[in-house]
């Protein structure tokens, strides 16, 4: 049973009575029904909108909580935590002078005033997070973050849907290869939301695996994270949005996303793609290098054999088909290696 339904329905009965309860009083003064009339109605309509409303005033708010705390890093929530605390202070400053003015204003502005100058410091402190500890860092020779290198720090990579989605990029980041900062905007995060909130299964399935994977790379201490509320409002794809941004922050792009591999390069955007990467660690058998392969399915042209190593690379076995469902040393003739993959081609070894 969800968190939403058990909202709703608590709602449901709890507008119903108020509803109930506001119908009778008001009966004979305002509608001139009968009071028992007047009180169905009313409590009809509560339920109604207990059952609309309730979870936008309870759970949602608080799940939209939530999320934003487990999503952005420790530095960004204690710099936002410090504005709201300067914002409310000056508030109160200000809230002194500004009730001595004549009602209603007097009453009014003070708690206005207050809670704006809170809403301000807060979202100050929270968006401008990275220049703040950035200037605290050139000050004090200190920088937050989990680095281990000044080069680490420096060397910004920024992430796109693809490859969180993917989650390979977590051990990869846990190896250190990498070397520098892992970077995710927010807006890469809310299209990430979108897919896992969407109505088919596959894409739901997806995005909640990416969104599982970031929270990993959030909880690793080892490894350089940051969360950033960089945008570019002016363009609208995301795709294009992360490249600006790249050329922006002079950062690199990490995805596994061909055409935004492309389009990237075509900008002058260092790309870091994770299906390069693993093609480049794929096992290597050179022109007779001997190996066994199960042959599990027919090749295009006549007596071919397919089978798969175990990293996934394709294996074409000339005169296989004979050997299905079988396991054999082959031994290779050639390969073939592109950006989209390898592929080995090979014959039965003679015995």
């Amino acid at each position: 049973m969800s968190a939403d339904f058990v909202s709703r329905l608590l709602g449901t009965v709890l507008f119903a009575l108020v509803g109930a309860r506001l119908g009778a009083e008001i009966s004979s003064s305002v509608t001139g029904l009968p009071t028992d009339v007047t009180a169905v109605i009313f409590a009809l309509v509560g339920m109604l909108v207990g059952l609309i409303l309730t979870p936008w005033v309870t759970v949602r708010p608080w799940r939209f909580i939530r999320q934003m705390i487990s999503e952005n890093p420790v530095d960004m929530l204690f710099t936002g935590l410090v504005g709201l605390m300067i914002g409310a202070i000056i508030g109160l400053l200000l809230a002194y002078p500004l009730a001595q003015l004549e009602p209603p204003l007097g009453r009014l502005l003070p708690a206005i005033v207050s809670l704006l100058a809170a809403y301000m410091g807060l979202t100050i402190f929270t968006v401008r997070s990275r220049e703040i500890w950035s200037l605290l860092g050139d000050r004090a020779n200190f920088r937050p973050g989990r680095s281990f290198s000044s080069g680490a720090v420096e060397r910004q990579i920024l992430m796109d849907t693809s490859v969180l989605i993917d989650g390979r990029i977590v051990d990869i980041a846990k190896t250190g290869f990498l070397g520098g900062t892992l970077v995710v905007p927010r807006f890469v995060i809310s299209e990430l939301h979108q897919v896992a909130d969407s109505s088919d299964p596959l894409r739901r399935n997806r995005g909640r695996h990416g969104l599982a994977k970031l929270n990993e790379l959030q909880r690793d201490a080892t490894v350089p994270f940051k969360i950033i509320e960089d945008d570019v409002p002016t363009i609208a794809e995301v795709d294009d949005k992360l490249v600006a941004l790249a050329v922006q922050m002079k950062a690199i792009v990490l995805t596994n996303d061909y055409p935004l591999n492309r389009i990237a390069e075509a900008q002058g955007v260092t790309v870091l793609n994770v299906n390069a990467l693993a093609n480049a660690v794929r096992s290597i058998y050179l022109p007779g290098d001997t190996l066994p392969i199960r042959i599990i399915q027919e090749g295009r042209e006549a007596d071919q054999g397919i089978g798969y190593l175990e990293d996934g690379t394709m294996v074409v076995v000339e005169g296989g088909k004979a050997y299905m469902d079988r396991t054999i040393n082959v031994s290779v003739t050639k390969f073939i290696n592109k950006d989209t993959g390898r592929m080995f081609f090979a014959t039965p070894e003679k015995r």
